[in-house]
C-alpha cells in the first residue's frame, strides 16, 4: 500500500458496521469488466471476514470507455433512495452486458422499486452531483482506474483477489482479521 489515503463520508454506501476493524472502500464502475470480476472476490472476502468487514462503495464511472457506466451509477443511487442500493449494486454487476435504460427499469421492477420514480430519477440525472462528488474524491485520492481499493483508508495497489485483499488486510494498520 502507498501513502494515499481516503476516509469514509456520510454520503457513502456502507455495508456492515462502520466500527468494524476492516474498512474496504472500492471505487468502481458498473460497466468495467475488472470491477465485475472484483465483485465476486469482494463477496468471498465478505464471507471470510463476516462482521469484521465494513464495505464502502463509491462511483467512478469511466464514461469515455463505458458509455452506460454513469447511467448504471444513477440506477444504483435511485435504488439507494428506496433503501435498495446494495441489491441494485449486485444486479448491475451480474448484468454488466445489459445496462440499457430498459434493462435498468426491469431490474428496478425485480427489486419492487417504485419504477416510475426510479425511471424519472435516472432519466433526469437526479444523482449526477453525488456521482460526480464520488468521482472527484477518487481523482483527489489518486484513483485512475477501476476497481481501486482502499483498506482502512490506505490505497491497495495489489491484486484484487480475495486472497490478495486478505493478505493486504492482515498487514494493514488497525486491522485484526
Amino acid at each position: 500500500m502507498n501513502a494515499r489515503t481516503v476516509a469514509m463520508s456520510p454520503e457513502d454506501h456502507v455495508s456492515g458496521s462502520p466500527s468494524a476493524p476492516v474498512m474496504l472502500l472500492e471505487y468502481g464502475d458498473y460497466q468495467c469488466p475488472f470491477c465485475g470480476r472484483a465483485q465476486a472476490e469482494v463477496e468471498r472476502l465478505r464471507q471470510a471476514l463476516g462482521s469484521r468487514l465494513c464495505l464502502v462503495f463509491r462511483h467512478f464511472p469511466l464514461t469515455q470507455a463505458h458509455p452506460y457506466a454513469e447511467q448504471a451509477a444513477e440506477a444504483a443511487e435511485a435504488a439507494g433512495a428506496e433503501g435498495r442500493f446494495w441489491e441494485m449494486h449486485q444486479l448491475l454487476y451480474e448484468n454488466q452486458d445489459d445496462l440499457s435504460l430498459e434493462a435498468l427499469i426491469e431490474y428496478a421492477g425485480m427489486l419492487d422499486l417504485d419504477v416510475d420514480a426510479f425511471a424519472s430519477s435516472v432519466q433526469e440525472h437526479r444523482f449526477h452531483d453525488k456521482i460526480r462528488r464520488d468521482f472527484m474524491t477518487g481523482v483527489r485520492s489518486g484513483v485512475n482506474g477501476t476497481p481501486t481499493f482502499f483498506i482502512n483508508g490506505h490505497r491497495h495497489d495489489g491484486a484484487f483477489s480475495a486472497e490478495a485483499l486478505l493478505e493486504a488486510i492482515s498487514g494493514s494498520p488497525l486491522s485484526a482479521p
